[in-house]
């Protein structure tokens, strides 16, 4: 089994910065990709960008190219999201996922999930 566990989110004002981390265990942990996807009120959870574990390719989704950066350290076995420039329609919970066959925009793409960090754009 892997265990998923995001932190780092909270309120933030239009214009700011976040740090989401996700930390990984788990003696099955060995990852082809993880990703970080996002759900607000009342809508399908989104993808938002994915990071290849062990070569490090990465893929955003095209609103949050420019302002969001995917990175892991393979050492801590923890995944991180850089928000920049955040916006009120960022507004949502943020979730970690992690996938041992394959890499992709889908839900379906990745086997293990956290339990989300909420990240409110507010003024």
């Amino acid at each position: 089994q892997v265990q998923l566990v995001e932190s780092g989110g909270g309120l933030v004002q239009p214009g700011g910065s976040l740090t989401l981390s996700c930390a990984a265990s788990g003696r099955t942990f060995s990852p082809y990709a993880m990703a970080w996807f996002r759900q607000a009120p009342g809508k399908e959870r989104e993808f938002v960008a994915l990071i290849t574990f062990s070569g490090g390719g990465t893929y955003y989704e095209v609103p949050m190219k420019g302002r969001f950066t995917i990175s892991r350290d393979k050492a801590k076995n923890t995944l991180y999201l850089q928000m920049n420039n955040l916006k009120p329609e960022d507004t949502a919970v943020y979730y970690c996922a992690s996938g041992s066959r394959s890499a992709g925009r889908l839900v379906a793409s990745y086997d293990y999930w956290g339990q989300g960090t909420q990240v409110t754009v507010s003024s």
